[in-house]
């Protein structure tokens, strides 16, 4: 699983995937995410602006990865 490492206390579910590298853009994200495709924590989220912290995990399509917050980017 891949962590991904936030300098804040949290991101926004449409930033982490562009920065995951599973979105090109804030509307790919968007469609991604509206059509059900993304999991936290084990459960379907539908809202772009969801609030990660440290230790949620996301999934899209067989890819995961932790949100890890305090480190750098």
């Amino acid at each position: 699983m891949e962590i991904i490492n936030i300098k804040d206390e949290y991101i926004k579910l449409g930033q982490a995937l562009k920065l995951a590298g599973l979105a090109e853009s804030g509307l790919e994200a968007k469609d991604r995410i509206k059509d059900g495709c993304i999991k936290v924590n084990g459960e379907t989220e539908f809202q772009r602006g969801k609030k990660l912290h440290h230790g949620d995990i996301v999934e899209y399509d067989g890819s995961k990865f932790q949100i890890k917050a305090g480190g750098s980017i």
